[in-house]
């Protein structure tokens, strides 16, 4: 058993908050599934809450894996910061923290370990990306911004916007998916996506989409479920048309991609944006220039 003192200094959240900002999020989860945290001796759930001085107990063991890193990190661009707030451009490809097949060195976090060793500073994560999704991540440089960005992110306050490429036309220019998915204890809970259609092609459509709950894997489930799986999504994919798509246009990761970012914080507003990669770029240039030459 392994027992954590929450700091005197730390301002009241939930439990499942707190312990992300300790462990990857795979561990936290198991923790939970299993039945393995307990609060001042009490079995917990993650959405209790914990302040200064509480006592919580790890009955299930955290063993890191050891990998060898296969590469260096990317220099990963940062699109702002000052000292409460800091946002990234993730490249795709690169895992926000440890896990199975990941080190922390070859994470973002390692990245921000390294970039900020010598500082006062200690970012921590505010909401995540899939290791597959480029763009924007926001982090905090403190715990009161902690606090106020995470409170936001679960208000819905915070205006995440992505632009997706999925398989098939979708028939509405405008709309919402509303499918329930899995929760922390994995009931099913409430999930809604909003979204545009920017442009049809011949067998996949362009769309901008906004979340208003932040779940796991949400866009990737929602338009799966829907019918129309974002593109080269291994997971939830079409994988036969994943295969020809990959082997036509070259792109190896799924076609998501955290264009925007909005969020008030101590009476300013941010906006933030961050263009597409390269690789996805380029896909979306050949495609229209396919329907210019094929009508």
């Amino acid at each position: 058993m392994r027992e954590i003192v929450v700091p005197p200094a730390e301002a009241a959240k939930k439990l499942e908050n707190f312990l992300k900002k300790e462990f990857p999020i795979g561990y936290v989860r198991r923790l939970f599934r299993k039945n393995g945290v307990r609060l001042e001796g009490h079995r917990a759930k993650p959405d209790d809450s914990i302040r200064g001085g509480d006592r919580i107990q790890l009955y299930i063991p955290f063993e890191p894996e050891r990998f060898t890193p296969t590469k260096s990190l990317p220099d990963i661009e940062i699109v702002y910061q000052d000292d409460s707030l800091l946002v990234l451009n993730k490249p795709a490809g690169l895992a926000v923290h440890e896990g199975k097949t990941v080190s922390k060195r070859d994470s973002v976090i390692g990245f921000i370990e390294q970039k900020f060793k010598a500082t006062k500073f200690r970012p921590r994560l505010v909401h995540r990306l899939d290791k597959d999704t480029s763009g924007l991540l926001l982090l905090a440089k403190n715990e009161t911004a902690l606090a106020e960005l995470e409170n936001r992110f679960e208000s819905g306050e915070i205006d995440k916007e992505y632009l997706c490429l999925v398989v098939g036309r979708l028939p509405q220019n405008a709309g919402k998916i509303e499918f329930p998915l899995p929760g922390r204890d994995g009931k099913p809970v409430r999930a809604l996506t909003r979204f545009g259609v920017v442009r049809r092609f011949a067998d996949m459509t362009l769309v901008r989409v906004n979340l208003e709950t932040g779940r796991l894997h949400q866009i990737r489930l929602h338009f799966a479920k829907l019918g129309y799986p974002v593109v080269m999504d291994e997971q939830h994919g079409d994988f036969s048309f994943n295969k020809r798509f990959r082997k036509q246009y070259g792109l190896k990761r799924q076609f998501l991609h955290a264009a925007k970012l909005a969020v008030g914080f101590e009476g300013k507003r941010y906006d933030w944006r961050a263009p597409l990669p390269k690789d996805v770029e380029e896909t979306l240039k050949r495609l229209e220039n396919e329907e210019k030459q094929f009508p």
